[in-house]
């Protein structure tokens, strides 16, 4: 019979078997079957059903097969174990080898996947962070586009009573010709001034004639009743004289 790995053993939950020399591979082809068969059955028997969970959920935890092998292998051990020749024997013997090996390109995926899912969690962290910066400079880009925004507010409202002044501007002649109207006005006024002056001038002249006027009115009527007083007189005095003489 052939002698079976060491690293059977952990995958059936079973007591690590001695290590292997040459006097018990001799004696293991001696010895019977059926002792072999009994020894490894009642080694099994030893292994409790919360065991065997156990082990199903840690090999076979993603659903990928494990445990299908297991029990293939573990199936194998047990043909192996009750092979009646050599030729049988090493028939399963092989049969578990490349079931073992199945199960150990299993477990390199298994243990792929993982570093690739630890690289990916990396990368996931670092996309994660880029995310937070990203966000952080769009938080930043919207103050600034806030301020932006609040200032174009303010030139459209300059630009628009700019716009309403210069409507109001456009109602009014120029500064040239504002210019020229006031120098015009300035002269007239000033000729108008000298107007003025020379109208209160006469005006002056007129009153004074007036006045010398009429002080020569009044002194003429005063000249005229005393001549009329006179004359009065006079005749009162030529009337007595003529009544005197007719006397």
């Amino acid at each position: 019979m052939a002698v079976y790995p060491a690293a059977l053993w952990e995958f059936v939950d079973l007591p690590t078997p001695p290590p292997v020399t040459v006097a018990s591979q001799r004696a293991a082809s001696h010895r019977p079957a059926h002792a072999a068969a009994g020894s490894a059955v009642s080694a099994m028997g030893a292994v409790t059903d919360d065991e065997v969970i156990r082990k199903r959920l840690l090999i076979d935890g993603d659903g990928a097969g494990d445990d299908r092998r297991i029990n293939l292998l573990v199936k194998s051990f047990i043909k192996w174990c009750n092979a009646g020749s050599q030729e049988e024997g090493y028939s399963q013997y092989q049969r578990m080898l490349s079931t073992l090996s199945q199960c150990e390109f299993s477990m390199g995926k298994t243990l792929l996947v993982y570093d690739m899912n630890l690289r990916e969690m990396e990368n996931y962290e670092k996309i994660y962070k880029d995310i937070e910066n990203n966000i952080a400079g769009a938080h930043e880009k919207i103050a600034e586009c806030k301020k932006q925004i609040l200032q174009a507010k303010r030139i459209r409202k300059n630009r628009q009573e700019y716009d309403a002044l210069a409507k109001v501007i456009q109602y009014h002649p120029d500064r040239h010709e504002t210019l020229k109207e006031l120098d015009a006005l300035g002269k007239e006024l000033q000729h108008l001034s000298h107007i003025k002056e020379s109208v209160e001038d006469k005006l002056e002249l007129r009153r004074k004639q007036f006045h010398v006027l009429l002080s020569t009115i009044h002194e003429l009527q005063q000249t005229l009743e005393n001549d009329e007083k006179l004359s009065e007189v006079e005749e009162s005095q030529e009337s007595s004289i003529e009544t005197e003489t007719k006397q």
